[in-house]
């Protein structure tokens, strides 16, 4: 089968959407797929393909961490995805190359998946000003209802896309796909005691602290400045052996440091900034826990990465992201301040060997993940709209699940 994707972002950019891009081009080429990545690039003058990604010349959208949004028409670009004759066409993202895919599949007469991967109410305060946030949902909504509708299947790794689609009055099933990662890529193994050690002297962590690590974008909708507040209320005193650091670039990301200086904890957090995907899961080893309070994430694939490095997931409750890990064994949510403080500090107390055990503990809840499970999921879904058989589709497609809209 020959497979399109479509996203604003890929690589060298890291968010959870190249990430399962990424693996899920890996799983479909390693099943004997062909693929190709159609993406914006704001350093492309032309249209070219290299390594199997289309490259789409593009402006850079400061406000949106730099990314780049094309032109949803161009002539040029369907050339070359009709010379690609692609089975299906696969979008992620639903802006300038999201659209554009959606009109090229109506134009080839293609089968069109669309994957909801973003919470967007949650990010229209990047493009306007308070005042208008409730005009621009209302036309945000219409356009991911237009966008459904041009769609032969709709997936998203979270069930939050049944309430996000039923407020777009979207009236079709979405199938649920969960995010995945490369668990060997994380082994908490592939490290050295004296590699490990030489990444926390680096991070600033003491030899006798338990660092607890948040890693993605560091923009508002992550409410790091929420862990901040939390380190300042229970974890500042010296006495409090419980480093905090957070990975990632962002928009905010100078304002969290200031805010980390005003509140006297800047010996306790540490901010790396952007960080190339190859040095991460070295920083999730030499971590013990991983930390969040955000409520905008479908399904977090860096909350899945510390998974598959060991750490145990501190998330903020969120009814809609049930399930993602098994409360108290490998994960546990916290809905006050107060029963977050509980959490850290239990696990802070456990024994080296205890911490040992647990990470242990965690990655054998997580041993099943991987990009060719990810892929033989996906490529049920694509065999299902195209009509075309797809073999050795086994057990691995098992957990696909359909939630109706409707509902």
């Amino acid at each position: 089968m020959k497979i399109a994707l479509f996203a604003e972002t890929y690589l060298p950019y890291i968010n959870g959407v190249v990430t399962h891009i990424t693996i899920l081009k890996n799983g479909l080429e390693k099943l004997g797929h062909e693929v190709l990545i159609v993406t914006a690039d704001p350093n492309a003058k032309r249209h070219y393909i290299e390594d199997g990604v289309l490259h789409c010349p593009a402006h850079s959208f400061k406000r949106l961490y730099g990314y780049g949004l094309a032109n949803p028409i161009s002539r040029r670009r369907l050339k070359i995805i009709k010379e690609f004759n692609p089975d299906i066409l696969h979008m992620h993202q639903e802006f300038g190359v999201g659209l554009f895919a959606a009109k090229a599949a109506a134009r080839l007469g293609k089968p069109f998946v669309y994957t909801l991967h973003t919470m967007y109410d949650e990010y229209v305060f990047y493009i306007a000003p308070k005042i208008f946030v409730p005009a621009i949902k209302r036309i945000s909504h219409r356009y991911v209802h237009y966008l459904a509708g041009k769609a032969d299947a709709l997936t998203s790794p979270s069930a939050k896309a049944e309430d996000f689609f039923k407020n777009c009055k979207v009236k079709k099933q979405v199938q649920l796909i969960p995010n995945t990662v490369q668990m060997e890529e994380f082994a908490p193994e592939n490290f050295t005691k004296e590699e490990l050690n030489e990444v926390r002297e680096s991070l600033g962590i003491k030899p006798d602290e338990t660092a607890a690590i948040f890693v993605g974008r560091m923009g508002k909708e992550k409410s790091v400045d929420v862990l901040l507040d939390y380190w300042a209320r229970f974890f500042s005193r010296p006495e409090d052996k419980i480093h905090l650091v957070c990975v990632g670039d962002g928009p905010v990301l100078e304002s969290l440091k200031e805010r980390a200086k005003t509140l006297g904890i800047s010996d306790k957090v540490t901010f790396t900034g952007s960080v190339a995907h190859e040095n991460v899961p070295i920083i999730f080893a030499a971590c013990n826990i991983f930390v969040t309070a955000s409520l905008t994430e479908m399904m977090s694939v860096s909350m899945l990465e510390g998974l598959a490095a060991g750490l145990p997931v501190v998330q903020k409750y969120d009814p809609l992201n049930a399930g993602q890990f098994k409360e108290g064994v490998n994960g546990y949510t916290f809905k006050t301040e107060e029963e977050f403080e509980k959490i850290i500090r239990d696990l802070a107390s456990l024994t080296p060997e205890e911490k040992a055990a647990k990470k242990k503990e965690v990655r054998d809840c997580n041993s099943q993940n991987g990009e060719i499970r990810l892929a033989k999921r996906m490529l049920k879904v694509y065999s299902e709209v195209s009509g075309i058989p797809v073999e050795d589709l086994d057990d691995d497609t098992d957990e696909i699940t359909e939630v109706d809209t409707l509902s």
